[in-house]
């Protein structure tokens, strides 16, 4: 990981700057050395300013969702409103079946209200002759903590596709959130390495530039942020594996 120290002459002559620019060379040089002591999760910048300096502190760590929650939108159409109402029905048990065949129990599952649309009430519908005039939805959500057997119940939810059940387009291309619920867990062990990391960082600018670390001047504790843990475009509670990220940023008195 790349590690950068930023440094600040001020308004000195020009042997003072090049003091600083040698100086910069040896913290960058210590900063790979040190870049073994909390591998893939440490790196650190510097900035100094009248007799303090700032650094900050990364912590990483890999986690993996806790919780799964899919939401099945199934769409039925019809000219009987009575008939299209008997489908949903038949349809939402053939869900049932599946999800019990995959391990999901009904506890796990709510469902929303049935909603009907009525074209012929749409005063906005088309002139063009229509080949069905209701539209049937409802929507069950399926919540658990076993994301493995939802995931896997995801990739398989193409026999439902092919016993007739339409699913909403919108809901169909993203229907899981995958969701990391324990946070608060891995705080203090993610800060702790995070101020451990800044230490170490101030530290060694101790070091190289001759002087002492003292007392904690100000810190800012930053925030926490979860993402999918491979580099992807894609939303990050599509995924079940993520990284959970936090830099601490703290400003030493030098002595």
């Amino acid at each position: 990981m790349e590690e950068k120290i930023n440094l600040e002459c001020g308004h000195h002559h020009k042997h003072g700057c090049r003091k600083g620019k040698i100086l910069a060379s040896a913290l960058l040089a210590a900063g790979v050395a040190l870049g073994g002591f909390f591998p893939g999760y440490y790196y650190y910048q510097a900035k100094v300013n009248s007799n303090f300096v700032t650094v900050k502190g990364l912590a990483e760590m890999d986690v993996k969702a806790d919780l799964a929650i899919w939401k099945l939108k199934f769409v039925v159409t019809g000219n009987s409103l009575q008939s299209t109402q008997q489908e949903i029905s038949r349809q939402r048990g053939l869900i049932y079946t599946f999800l019990a065949k995959q391990g999901i129990s009904a506890d796990q599952v709510t469902e929303d209200r049935v909603e009907t649309n009525d074209l012929l009430a749409n005063p906005y519908r088309s002139n063009n002759d229509m080949n069905f005039r209701f539209i049937v939805s409802q929507t069950l959500t399926v919540r658990s903590s076993d994301v493995e057997t939802i995931d896997k119940a995801l990739r398989q939810n193409g026999e439902l596709v092919a016993q007739g059940i339409i699913f909403d387009s919108q809901s169909y291309g993203s229907p899981v959130s995958y969701i990391f619920t324990d946070l608060n867990k891995i705080k203090p062990q993610m800060l702790e390495e995070a101020t451990k990391n800044a230490a170490a960082a101030a530290d060694e600018f101790a070091k190289s530039s001759g002087s002492k670390v003292g007392r904690i001047r100000r810190a800012s504790q930053g925030v926490f942020s979860i993402l999918p843990r491979d580099e992807t475009d894609g939303m990050q509670t599509q995924f079940i594996n993520k990284k959970v990220r936090v830099v601490s940023t703290i400003e030493y008195w030098l002595e």
